[in-house]
């Protein structure tokens, strides 16, 4: 009986031996050296697991004796898989992860110009990049407006009923008040305003870089609501090829192909596109709900690297395009003495940015470029003729210290803008401003959870006088899952004759502008967001970034009757001011191969003026985008889309009606070739439903305010090539 319990005791304490290994690892991210949270371990083949705590530490316990793999798994970084034999004698092992190549924090930006990882920028910077331009690209290849108009507190507003062109706004404030940028060159402003997200075509871009709120001081004036740059692709020494075939339901075709290639002493760019649709009416009235359209795009551009430390770039870009819309017996040529409106809009850009860098050493650099620009516009209406050209160039050098936990930027910038009205006018709105800037700028890294970025800006212009324009960010990490921005700065505008109001009415008896009764725009605006990041159930990512904005815009520009002659339209100064204030919301989840979005905008836009307040007409306050992605990477993609858009004011103090827009897109891989099928708006909502798109008679029509979807359910399709 004694052996018996000798026995079982034996077994049970070679047992309780064999179930004591436990395994120990502190598991770090490999590019910061920070502890990873949530990281998923577990013993292959045996339901033994753990997570990693808020210090990266994780423990798993009662492991049998034997060699075995241990996997470490992370959303959003490589997987890991180790072996190790138990039992062995060490103590705690050092897990390195390393960041997947898409992972939205290792994304630089360049827009602050201290070209920084987005998450270590103190200026609040969303991106749109990779996959997500490339889903884009497939829904709409002519142009970047699809790519604005689904972004959060960006809102796309179309000027003309027929002829489509279309202007952005950033958080209730007109497209006038943003800048957009190319690779940090002011090439789209001004005349060419109206058409330019119209025109470009996003196949060369690389991400797009989007900064609300006050930013003059980062570029000068024109940004009192943000700045868009669009930041293009460089060559690599892997040859990149592409081309794409697009069609639509509303005979539409774009053709577009891409080529670049870095190679011993030079890189080369160049990027093809042609776009043409042919007048669409989607409800029958004989009138264009999309134009006629004819457009070709030109753009090479050349890298000459004559040292490690010197680097020289040369692009030019030619657009040419003609639009007409109207009256659709009209344009397909057939004799109407009724439906015979038209409206033509030829236009031709050329421009060109030269750009030299130069490295003194690892932490001094010099940076001089330039980009001038050439844009001709003609509007043809059946009684009415407006054309013009304008030349502008900009200027810049900036000499850039980086030392461990300082950067200093000190730049001087020209600005030159020349408008000649060429219009069959005697009263010309000819206009050419001078403006001359010099700026510093500062990011510290105070410690590593707290980083300023301060910067001034001294602005002149020969007309309108000195400008003092300063911005502050700051950064503050909380911890790993939590941080916050805060920032604000004041900015500025020129008054000229071209924005929304004018472009409604064609410019037509507008008069030149009286600079002595009119004065220069001015803002100030701040910023606060909070960042939360975490992962759910040990499965699900999950982020959101919720943000609070505020601009006051002194002394705004407006177009009203002249009071000398009602029949005539001049610019004056309001003697009051606008305020925009609101809030963003983006959420995102991530599970496997799922991804849900949800972007919540709302905006309170008014007019102050005598203790009167008037709300901002065409602004709605509520916009809702809801997004569900299914991707199986680099094999198949599904997305369903629903974008809700709240009732808004318009000029006559009418209330519309809110609705919804909904999308459906696919894409599916083979190998090097992607066939897509997108059906955009497939429930059909469009403001002909709402009520008629124009007033009077065909032959003189009086179009109604755009606040809804003109062109309804467009089916696209094609295939992508990437060699």
């Amino acid at each position: 009986m004694k052996v018996f319990h000798v026995m079982i005791i034996s077994i049970l304490l070679a047992n309780a031996t064999f179930s004591q290994n436990i395994f120990k690892a502190n598991v770090t991210e490999a590019e910061k050296n920070e502890p990873l949270m949530g990281v998923n371990v577990f013993l292959i083949g045996f339901q033994l697991g753990a997570s990693s705590d808020v210090n990266g530490y994780v423990e798993i316990k009662n492991i049998p004796n034997g060699t075995y793999e241990i996997k470490f798994s992370y959303i959003g970084y490589e997987e890991k898989i180790l072996q190790f034999s138990f039992p062995n004698d060490f103590e705690i092992i050092e897990v390195l992860l390393h960041h997947q190549a898409e992972k939205l924090e290792e994304i630089s930006v360049t827009s602050t110009r201290t070209s920084r990882l987005i998450s270590d920028e103190p200026t609040r910077v969303e991106v749109i990049a990779g996959e997500e331009i490339d889903e884009k690209i497939s829904m709409d290849p002519s142009n970047i407006s699809m790519l604005l108009s689904e972004s959060t507190g960006i809102q796309v507003q179309q000027t003309s009923a027929v002829s489509v062109n279309s202007s952005f706004r950033i958080q209730g404030l007109d497209g006038r008040y943003t800048q957009l940028l190319k690779d940090g060159f002011p090439l789209y402003s001004g005349f060419s305003g109206s058409l330019s997200i119209m025109q470009i075509p996003p196949l060369d871009l690389r991400q797009i870089e989007i900064i609300k709120g006050s930013s003059s001081t980062l570029y000068g004036g024109g940004a009192i609501a943000g700045l868009i740059n669009l930041v293009t692709k460089v060559p690599w020494r892997k040859r990149e090829i592409s081309f794409l075939l697009n069609g639509t339901s509303a005979f539409g075709v774009d053709v577009s192909g891409y080529f670049s290639q870095k190679f011993e002493s030079f890189g080369l760019i160049f990027l093809a596109s042609i776009n043409t649709q042919k007048p669409y009416d989607n409800n029958d009235d004989k009138f264009t709900d999309i134009p006629k359209i004819e457009r070709l795009s030109i753009q090479p551009k050349l890298y000459f690297y004559f040292n490690e430390n010197s680097e020289l770039e040369i692009g030019l870009n030619y657009i040419t395009e003609n639009r007409i819309g109207g009256s659709l017996p009209y344009i397909q040529g057939t004799t109407d003495s009724v439906y015979n409106y038209f409206e033509e809009n030829p236009s031709e850009r050329f421009s060109s940015q030269i750009k030299y860098s130069l490295n003194f050493s690892e932490n001094k650099s010099l940076t001089a470029k330039n980009a001038l620009s050439f844009f001709k516009r003609t509007i043809n209406l059946p009684d009415y003729n407006f054309r013009g050209r304008q030349i502008s160039s900009f200027s810049e050098i900036t000499y850039a210290v980086f030392n461990n936990n300082t950067n200093w930027i000190f730049g001087l910038n020209l600005f030159i803008d020349d408008f000649e009205d060429q219009s069959p006018v005697i009263a010309k709105r000819n206009y050419n401003d001078l403006t001359i800037g010099s700026f510093i700028q500062n990011t510290f890294d105070i410690t590593k959870n707290f980083i300023l970025e301060s910067g001034f800006r001294a602005d002149y212009n020969k007309d309108y006088g000195l400008f003092a324009l300063p911005r502050v960010s700051l950064l503050i990490k909380w911890n790993k899952n939590i941080s916050s921005r805060i920032g604000g700065g004041l900015g500025y505008k020129i008054p000229t004759i071209f924005n929304e109001d004018a472009e409604k009415i064609n410019f037509r008896n507008v008069l030149p502008l009286n600079k002595g009764n009119l004065e220069a725009e001015k803002s100030y605006g701040f910023n606060f967001d909070m960042n939360y990041r975490t992962i759910l159930f040990n499965q699900i990512t999950f982020s959101i970034n919720q943000l609070f904005f505020f601009t006051r815009l002194n002394n705004p520009i407006f177009l009203a009757q002249s009071e000398k002659d009602p029949a005539f339209f001049e610019f004056s100064s309001l003697s009051g001011y606008f305020n925009t204030r609101g809030l963003e919301t983006n959420i995102k989840f991530t599970y496997h191969d799922i991804k849900f979005f949800l972007g919540y905008t709302y905006v309170d836009a008014a007019t102050h003026q005598g203790g009167t307040v008037k709300e901002f007409v065409l602004t709605p306050k509520h916009k809702l985008g809801l997004v569900l992605l299914y991707e199986e990477h680099g094999n198949f993609r599904i997305g369903l889309e629903a974008y809700y858009t709240s009732s808004q004011i318009l000029s006559n103090n009418e209330k519309t009606r809110d609705y919804w827009i909904n999308g459906l897109m696919m894409e599916k891989k083979f190998g090097s070739i992607i066939l897509f099928l997108n059906f955009e708006n497939f429930l059909d909502t469009r403001q002909s439903r709402f009520g008629p798109m124009f007033l009077g008679s065909p032959s003189n029509p009086e179009f109604v305010e755009i606040y809804a979807p003109t062109d309804g359910r467009i089916i696209n399709g094609g295939i992508k090539v990437n060699l």
